[in-house]
């Protein structure tokens, strides 16, 4: 039953990349249509994540108060309507404050589905099943990378929208209708936890920090990835395609590697060797005719560990407080992901060089590398903490 779960999870998920993709697809359209630079380009992108600088915590809060199903239903109602939203503006910021409407459905369903998951694989193969939840979000952008392409060429660039908003509003009702409780917990009456440990709180905003880089790396890669290969000499379709090969590939490659992460428990080297392979790759799109091998490289290895990633949820906090947790730990990783696309924007935009962002890009990557070893080290310190503190009970005691 569980891996039917996920797998319908899984279904419903790839309708927040294929809405996130929708800003990306068009941006050349809405350069022309509204006169706009890559900063303004960047800063919309931004805008699906700013709403989860506010929510999250609120969100993970009030999860006690009404069932994960109704919550990640309503995430999935909000893209909709905000896909909507933006595909009818006859404005840039109303295009913005759309794009907001449906950063908090993404929100609300990147929360409970992340929650729901963990709900059903706690303490077995975790890893694997947040690997296979997590690789619907580069399956919806690489379907949006190159249908999105074919839909503003045939139909033009607000059908982009509508498209994504359609495919969520069906997911919303798959959800509503189709999720089912793990056993253990139907019957059970949601309680609201708004409060961690202290040990749960600090691996909960290092494991947010470690989440919320290395998808910025990605958004930079997708967004400026294309204008890279442009630059190259590539058109705009052949460009976004060369760039989704990544994502296509990775969906196969990160369940893979949360297999091998599960069976081998050797998480910590299996995230340096992709990070370095992620680096690698996006240096390799300044060398030209090399955008295929590098776009191959970086799904195949360098984005496969977002699985093994995400189970840091699982070792950071427990079962009975991760709808708060997650907030706590949603909010870091929006955070990031709201500040990163403007200034990678606005590092193409001064510097006139599109390898600047994607010098940026890979940064955060190594960035990744770092802020995991803070993690495990943290979670050893605890550890320690607790033994030490306990043997001294035990020679009182004795």
């Amino acid at each position: 039953m569980r891996w039917r779960i996920v797998a319908m999870l899984f279904a419903v998920r790839i309708g927040l990349g294929f809405q996130f993709q929708t800003l990306g697809s068009v941006s050349n359209d809405l350069v022309v249509a509204f006169g706009l630079d890559y900063a303004d380009i960047g800063l919309l992108v931004g805008m699906f994540m700013a709403p989860g600088l506010f929510l999250a915590i609120p969100a993970g809060f009030f999860g006690g108060y009404c069932s994960d199903r109704a919550w990640s239903s309503l995430g999935m109602l909000l893209l909709a309507l905000g896909g909507l939203m933006s595909g009818l503006a006859g404005d840039p910021w109303l295009i913005g404050f759309g794009r907001a409407v449906s950063g908090a459905g993404f929100l609300l369903s990147t929360l409970y589905f992340t929650k729901m998951t963990a709900d059903w694989f706690s303490g077995k193969e975790m890893a694997t099943a947040m690997s296979i939840l997590v690789m619907s979000w580069p399956l919806g952008i690489a379907v949006g990378q190159i249908g999105h392409e074919w839909i503003v060429e045939t139909v033009g660039w607000r059908w982009t929208f509508f498209a994504a908003s359609i495919y969520c509003a069906a997911g919303a009702v798959a959800l509503f209708v189709l999720y089912r409780a793990p056993p253990e917990l139907v019957g059970s009456r949601p309680v609201a936890m708004s409060r961690l440990s202290r040990r749960e709180l600090h691996l909960t905003l290092i494991a947010a920090l470690v989440w919320g880089v290395f998808n910025a790396g990605y958004v930079v890669y997708l967004t400026f990835g294309p204008v890279m290969l442009e630059a190259d000499g590539l058109g705009p379709i052949e460009a976004a395609t060369v760039i989704s090969l990544g994502s296509w590939v990775m969906i196969v490659s990160g369940t893979a590697c949360g297999l091998v992460s599960d069976r081998t428990a050797r998480p910590n080297l299996i995230l340096a060797v992709c990070m370095i392979c992620a680096m690698i790759s996006l240096a390799l799109l300044a060398v030209s005719g090399a955008g295929v091998a590098a776009s191959l490289a970086f799904g195949l290895i360098g984005m496969a560990p977002a699985g093994v990633i995400m189970a840091l949820t699982g070792e950071a906090m427990s079962p009975e407080r991760r709808a708060f947790g997650m907030g706590v730990f949603l909010s870091v990783y929006f955070l990031i992901n709201a500040i990163v696309p403007p200034i990678a924007g606005w590092l193409n935009d001064t510097s006139g060089d599109p390898f600047m962002p994607i010098i940026f890009g890979i940064v955060l990557f190594g960035l990744v590398i770092v802020t995991n070893a803070w993690f495990r080290l943290a979670q050893r310190k605890d550890m320690s903490s607790s033994s030490s503190a306990a043997a001294r009970d035990f020679e009182r005691l004795a």
